[in-house]
C-alpha cells in the first residue's frame, strides 16, 4: 500500500510542469526513504532525476517499494485539476494497476479524486556517478532563464565558459553573436539573488539551446539554479523542490566538428 500526502499541492504540480516536455513516459520509484523518478528525454540525450524525500511529506506509507509507470502529459492533466492550495494524496495497492490522486480544498469542504492507469515501461536504472566538477555556478534561477531565452532568439548553441572574470553564455548565429557575462556577486540584500562561482579549473563547454530551455521550465520550483560544469562530464542544472528534494538535468556537451586539417 502506497499513500503519500503533500500539503503543498502546488509543489507537485510544478514538477510535473518541470518534466512532462521532456520526457513522456517514467517510472515513478516509491521507498521508504522517498519518492523519485529517473528518466531519459525521447532523444536519449538528457537525464532527469527528481527525488522528493519522505520527511517533506505531511503522510507518508510505502510498505514495499512499488514502482508505478505513468504517462507524464496524462498525469500533468489530471494534476490540472488540483487548485494550487489544494493538498495531494496519492494512492496505490501493491500490484494494482491504477493510481488515485486525490484533491482537498484547505478549508476541506471540496474533495475530488481522479483514478489513472498505469503503464508497464521499461526502464533501466542509469547509476549517476557522485563526480567532483570542475566549476559550479549557483545563480538566480531567473536570471538563467532569462539568458537561455535571449540566447536562443540569436543561436541554437550556448556556450557556458568559467574563469577567474566570471561565467560567459554565448551563442553564434545568422544575424550575429552574443555573450553574457555575470561576475561573482555575494554582497546582496536578499541570498537568492547572489552568484557564487566556485572554480577549481576553467571549463568552456557547448550544450543545445533547446535542452536548456526546457530544463529552466523548473524556476517556477527555486529562486536558484545550480549548474556544475567538467570538461568530460555533462553538465547538471540542478533546482531545489522546497526542503524536500531536487530536479537535476544533466545533457551531454555538443562536440565541435573539429576542421579536417590534412594538407
Amino acid at each position: 500500500m502506497l499513500e503519500l500526502r503533500l500539503v503543498q499541492g502546488s509543489l507537485l504540480k510544478k514538477v510535473l510542469e518541470s518534466i512532462k516536455d521532456l520526457v513522456n513516459d517514467a517510472n515513478f520509484d516509491c521507498s521508504s526513504t522517498g519518492f523519485s523518478l529517473q528518466a531519459m528525454d525521447s532523444s536519449h540525450v538528457a537525464l532527469v532525476s527528481l527525488l522528493l524525500r519522505s520527511e517533506g511529506f505531511e503522510h507518508y506509507r510505502c510498505d514495499r517499494n512499488l514502482s508505478m509507470g505513468m504517462n507524464l502529459g496524462n498525469m500533468s492533466k489530471m494534476l490540472r485539476c488540483a487548485g494550487n492550495d489544494d493538498i495531494i494524496t496519492i494512492k496505490a495497492d501493491d500490484g494494482g494497476d491504477t493510481v488515485t490522486f486525490m484533491f482537498e480544498s484547505p478549508t476541506q469542504d471540496k474533495i475530488a479524486d481522479f483514478e489513472m492507469k498505469l503503464m508497464d515501461i521499461d526502464s533501466e536504472h542509469l547509476g549517476i556517478p557522485d563526480a567532483e566538477y570542475h566549476s559550479i555556478v549557483r545563480m538566480p534561477s531567473n536570471e538563467f532563464s532569462r539568458i537561455c531565452k535571449d540566447l536562443s532568439s540569436i543561436g541554437d548553441t550556448v556556450v557556458i565558459s568559467v574563469t577567474k572574470e566570471g561565467v560567459k553564455f554565448s551563442t553564434a548565429g545568422d544575424i550575429g553573436t552574443a555573450n553574457i557575462v555575470l561576475r561573482q556577486n555575494t554582497s546582496v540584500d536578499k541570498p537568492e539573488d547572489a552568484i557564487v562561482i566556485e572554480m577549481n579549473e576553467p571549463v568552456s563547454l557547448s550544450f543545445a539551446l533547446r535542452y536548456m530551455n526546457s530544463f529552466t521550465k523548473a524556476t517556477p520550483l527555486s529562486d536558484t539554479v545550480t549548474i556544475s560544469l567538467s570538461s568530460e562530464l555533462p553538465v547538471v542544472v540542478e533546482y531545489k523542490v522546497a526542503e524536500m528534494g531536487y530536479i537535476r538535468y544533466y545533457l551531454a556537451p555538443k562536440i565541435e566538428e573539429e576542421e579536417d586539417t590534412k594538407p
